[in-house]
This record gives C-alpha cells, structure tokens and sequence, in this order.
C-alpha cells in the first residue's frame, strides 16, 4: 500500500480544489472520507460517485446546478482523491459498495437520487441490488457489463498484474505530465479545458492516487454484476453520450432490453465526461428524469 505521503494531500493538492468550501471530512468504515455537500438539508438527497481514476471535481460544474434541487453529497471514492484507501481484501465492487453503504449510515443519509458516472454507476447498482432503494438511478455512461471479447479476460488480469507490482504507481505518476493527461482524456471521447486536464495531471502525479485506480480496476467483477443485474427493480435512466469511446454507447442499449424499468437518453456530442463537458445539460437530463419519477408517484423506500 502507497504511503501517506504518496497520497494527494489536502494542504497542498487542495489548496484550490472545486468547490472546496463545500467539503468536510468524515468517518466511516475506517477510512476517512473527502466528502463534498451541497443544498438545503432537508432537500431530496442525490448521492454522487465518480469514476475509476477521477474524484469529487469531476462534479466541479453539475454539482452546484442539482444543488438548487436537492441536498448534493459527493465523496471521493476509497483509494482516489482525498480519501483513505480500502485494504486489499475490500476492493472488490461488493467491497466497495459496502463502504459507500457505510458512508451513508454514519451520514443518516436514504438517497432518494442516485447518480453514478463509469465504474460509480457500477457501484450504485450493486448498493441497490442489496437494498438500496432511491426514487431513481442515473447511470452515466455507466461500466456495468463486462467488456466485450478477449477484453474481458486480459484488462483485469494486466490491471491486477500493475496494480501489484510497486513500481507501476509511480511511473504512471512520473509520465503524468499534461500530453499524457490530454490523450488519456481525449481516448474517452471527452475534450476538457485547461482546468479540467490540470486536476486530472494533479491526481495522477500522485502514487497513492494511481495505486487507488488499479486496485480498483484489477479487482473489478462485471461478470458477477453483469448476472445478477436483471433483477434491477429500481428506475433507472441509462444517459449515454453519443461521443464515448471508453464504453459503447450501444451496450446501454442493449442493457435496457434486460432492465424492465430502465430507459436510454442519448446527448449527443459528449463523451465519457458528458457531465464535465457540459454539466447543464447533464443536469437538466437528470432533474427532468427525477421530475417524471415524482409525477408518476414512484415512492422512495430509502436505504
């Protein structure tokens, strides 16, 4: 496990993160978390989880727009961002959805709106698989089937093989410099501005950092999800961007055919980082869907 030192530190990495009044720290499952919150208290609660390598700035823009509609909370993933990293035994997708349910009891928080976006889409369906029970859950551009042909078995195999191997963390945070960061985002589909791409390099110069994102990958079982996920009974809306390249827009499509409560909204023109590119459309797709949920009279079950 990385050092602390290797660890994005919240002195000086966040020194001028997004939004950073609205952050505290809090904890729960051992860990302590970076959790960012936004809106009225006694708002409707939208529980946000970034993706794989990215933290709470991925929220930077959609976060204070769903803010005048609900209570906003935003932690930073286990192992990524300013939050502690789960023992090896924990990674796992239930590992890891066992601590965000954690999270949510030590903050007496029952989503009644969840969003997640890539691999935190992942982890909300596993929540809600176990019990979890909001009005409705944002997948965007969600990673919840296993990747496709020979991909499925060699991608988490090699991320294993990194994330195990000591060196890997810090060469990736050494070759971090911004040409790097730019052609890693622009692979997903995404073109970001100049902020964008510089927290993202910032995050990745870090070794505890990277260390979190491997782990992560290397102990991901879409297959297991990807069998249990038709017996999903929460609403779910499936937000596509028509430019990703990371996941398939058409596998949403094919998705929603085994979900009996789930629909497909395409925006077009957006990649992977749909809601960091263009977070009021993001936000407008979401608030409307969330609307319609409240007018067919959808109850919330809560945690």
């Amino acid at each position: 496990m990385p050092a602390p030192s290797d660890r994005p530190q919240w002195e000086r990495d966040g020194a001028d993160w997004p939004n950073r009044a609205a952050s505290r720290f809090v904890r729960a499952a051992d860990l302590t978390w970076h959790v960012q919150e936004f809106g009225a208290p006694d708002a409707p609660v939208v529980l946000l989880l970034h993706g794989t390598g990215a933290a709470t700035h991925s929220w930077a823009g959609l976060a204070p727009r769903l803010a005048d509609h609900f209570r906003v909370v935003a932690p930073d993933l286990p192992g990524h961002g300013f939050t502690d990293p789960l023992p090896a035994g924990r990674l796992s997708l239930p590992g890891m959805a066992a601590a965000i349910r954690d999270l949510l009891r030590s903050l007496d928080l029952s989503p009644d709106l969840v969003v997640g976006h890539s691999a935190g889409a992942a982890i909300l369906v596993r929540l809600c698989l176990d019990g979890l029970a909001p009005r409705l859950l944002v997948a965007l551009n969600g990673a919840l089937t296993p990747f496709p042909g020979l991909a499925s078995v060699l991608f988490p195999g090699l991320a294993r093989m990194l994330f195990l191997n000591p060196v890997t963390p810090r060469i990736f945070a050494w070759t971090a410099d911004r040409p790097a960061v730019e052609r890693l985002i622009r692979g997903t589909g995404s073109r970001l501005d100049a902020r964008g791409l510089e927290l993202y390099r910032r995050l990745f110069r870090c070794p505890g950092h990277v260390a979190g994102a491997l782990g992560m990958m290397a102990n991901w079982d879409l297959a297991a999800l990807d069998r249990e996920i038709g017996r999903l009974a929460v609403p779910t809306l499936l937000l596509v961007g028509g430019d990703d390249k990371a996941i398939a827009p058409e596998t949403a499509f094919a998705l929603k055919d085994r979900l009996p409560q789930a629909r497909v909204r395409l925006i077009r023109n957006l990649g992977h980082l749909a809601h960091e590119e263009d977070p009021a459309r993001i936000a407008d797709a979401i608030i409307a869907a969330y609307e319609e949920q409240i007018a067919a009279g959808h109850p919330s079950a809560g945690a």
